[in-house]
């Protein structure tokens, strides 16, 4: 089987629940993406304002502290002066003082400061910009001190503020997983509750081809599926009655041609008992009216069999059967060749429920199955594996080709192969009759090729009740 042969049912199977879920989940991960960007966005922006607003008050304070100290009388000491700020953790200070730099801490001085910053103060405007020194983010702020020539600049340091932005985005990040989970698993609730009544409607379609025609939908519990449910549940009934309206025919038609064929029976026997005294075309011609009127009978019996299995007017009808005293005796009733019977003694011994009726009648069917296309019965054997017992009869025949191993089970069915498998194709219900008391009893009914020669072997399956 080739990858292309599989795909399009994995995808019939998954398609629409895999889609829903899937919009619910993208539409999820949208949401929580647009609302996460705008909430880091907004709060980033707000945080680096108030960072920037309190570097900002931050540093005109130290120039006033700087400005009082140059201030005082005989002080002539900038770097004293820096000294005497008290900075923020990771701020650095400088200052230009009489055409000297200072700076505190590790800060040397003009260095640090973008000449575009210091050009700006110099001219005795505040100003502000964001830089990066050795791999650090700061807000640098510069004061002009115009009172004792000087100008201050402080470097204040993003570290915390990153720290910050860094979990808030982490945060933001999770949510957005969390949530995006969430709209997964929502999604996988909501497909389910809403492809429900399809399933239903799935599970009731099997049922109904399996033949239980009482299954129906209840779509009372939603107004919304209620037309659907009441179209199913129509259809079905409409499907019942034409059933049931096949079948009486059916059965109609045989009630009716048994009349006709018990007179032409009774008048035939009246003619066979005067054979001898007919012409020799005369009796050929009896011959074949008493071969015909013999099918023709039995046709309408298994005509008159499959109507009132298709009406369900028999019930199974359980006693104890020993199986293998009942194909022991099916067995010896056969006019043919030498065969294999092998029984298990568990079955030998110990008695099951079951119809006898029905499983004589699966018996004989299969063992003329066999012996009218299948060139003889070869063997028949009788086991008990598990919770069933199991009956295999093997014939001689060419075997039943893989592609006809299901329709052989079929009403009418004679197949391209029956001609070839035998002179009389019957009418093709016996295996049909097989398939209809096999499943009564709850079992079932295939064909498989012989693993020990050319030839078919068709198996019958059914539960083992012990009596």
């Amino acid at each position: 089987m080739t990858p292309e042969s599989v795909a399009p049912g994995r995808r019939r199977r998954q398609g629409l629940r895999l889609r829903v879920t899937l919009v619910f989940a993208l539409g999820g991960l949208l949401v929580t993406t647009v609302l996460a960007t705008a909430t880091y966005g907004l709060t980033s922006r707000y945080l680096v304002r108030q960072r920037q607003h309190t570097a900002e008050q931050q540093a005109y304070v130290d120039a006033r502290v700087v400005r009082d100290a140059l201030s005082l009388p005989g002080t002539s000491d900038a770097t004293a002066s820096l000294g005497a700020l008290e900075l923020p953790s990771g701020s650095l200070a400088v200052l230009s003082f009489h055409g000297r730099w200072y700076g505190s801490g590790v800060a040397t001085g003009r260095e640090l400061l973008p000449a575009q910053l210091i050009d700006d103060v110099v001219r005795g405007q505040p100003a502000r910009q964001r830089i990066e020194v050795r791999g650090t983010r700061y807000i640098a702020m510069g004061v002009p001190i115009p009172a004792v020539k000087a100008a201050y600049f402080e470097l204040v340091p993003f570290v915390e503020l990153d720290r910050t932005l860094v979990v808030i985005r982490n945060s933001l990040l999770g949510a957005a997983a969390v949530t995006t989970l969430g709209a997964i698993i929502v999604g996988l609730w909501a497909t389910r509750r809403v492809l429900r009544p399809l399933s239903d409607a799935s599970t009731a379609a099997a049922r109904i081809a399996a033949g239980d025609l009482s299954t129906r939908l209840d779509g009372s519990s939603d107004p919304d599926l209620a037309p659907l449910a009441l179209a199913f549940n129509d259809m079905v009934d409409a499907l019942s009655q034409r059933i049931d309206r096949d079948a009486r025919f059916v059965s109609d038609v045989s009630h009716e041609l048994r009349s006709p064929l018990t007179t032409l029976a009774t008048a035939v026997q009246v003619l066979q008992a005067r054979r001898e005294e007919l012409p020799e075309r005369s009796r050929l011609a009896l011959d074949l009216v008493v071969d015909e009127i013999a099918r023709f009978q039995h046709v309408v019996d298994e005509l008159l069999e499959l109507s009132r299995a298709d009406a369900g007017v028999e019930q199974l009808a359980d006693e104890p059967v020993r199986l293998g005293e009942l194909v022991l005796q099916a067995a010896s009733r056969l006019n043919g060749g030498p065969m294999v019977v092998e029984i298990d003694p568990l079955v030998a011994s110990k008695p099951i429920l079951a119809d006898k009726r029905r499983l004589e009648r699966v018996l004989a069917n299969l063992f003329d199955n066999a012996r009218t296309h299948g060139e003889g019965l070869a063997a028949i054997r009788v086991t008990h594996r598990g919770d069933t017992a199991r009956i295999e009869v093997d014939d001689n025949g060419p075997g039943v080709p893989v592609e006809q191993r299901t329709a052989v089970f079929e009403r009418f069915y004679r197949g391209a192969a029956s001609g070839r498998r035998g002179n009389d194709s019957g009418a093709g219900l016996g295996l049909a009759l097989v398939t209809e008391h096999v499943a009564a009893h709850g079992g079932r009914v295939w064909v498989d090729d012989r693993d020990d020669g050319p030839g078919a072997r068709f198996v019958v399956e059914i539960p083992w009740r012990p009596a």
